[in-house]
């Protein structure tokens, strides 16, 4: 049996707290995830307290042990851009099909204030997860590296 934690600009997150999540989160985001330092600055946006940021982290744990993340970030918009995005969710391989996911997902969104919009690359098997939970694919993304 797993718990859940969240943690928010409130909490006053410690580096050794970020650290945690941004270690999980490389470690089981699989091909879909980003180097530890894109992970961290996330983070840091997420738990900062400056009124132009903001968002939270929700965490499950067994025994002590992370078993999967979650982490929100705040786009300071409303209306035409969701008021948050889900930046990251993963959960340990070992606890696939638990639960675990969704218990995550559905706190995340009863916390976030406003819409949540997320990204997700169409072969990933969580884009069920997320369509069952309401989410819809409205627009095509279309990115410009510079």
């Amino acid at each position: 049996m797993f718990t859940l934690e969240t943690l928010s600009a409130i909490d006053n997150a410690t580096y050794l707290q970020k650290l945690e999540i941004a270690d999980f989160l490389f470690e089981h985001l699989d091909q879909y995830g980003d180097p530890k330092e894109d992970i961290m600055r996330c983070l840091d946006y997420a738990l900062d307290q400056a009124g132009d940021k903001g968002g939270f982290s929700v965490m499950a744990r067994e025994e002590g042990k992370l078993v999967g993340v979650v982490v929100v970030n705040k786009t300071g918009m409303s209306g035409y851009i969701p008021e948050n995005i889900l930046v990251y969710i993963a959960v340990d391989a070992s606890q696939r099909g638990k639960g675990v996911g969704k218990k995550l997902m559905k706190t995340a969104i009863d916390m976030a204030q406003g819409d949540v919009a997320l990204h997700v690359e169409p072969d990933n098997p969580a884009k069920f997860l997320y369509e069952k939970l309401g989410f819809e694919n409205k627009y095509l993304e279309m990115r410009l590296k510079k």
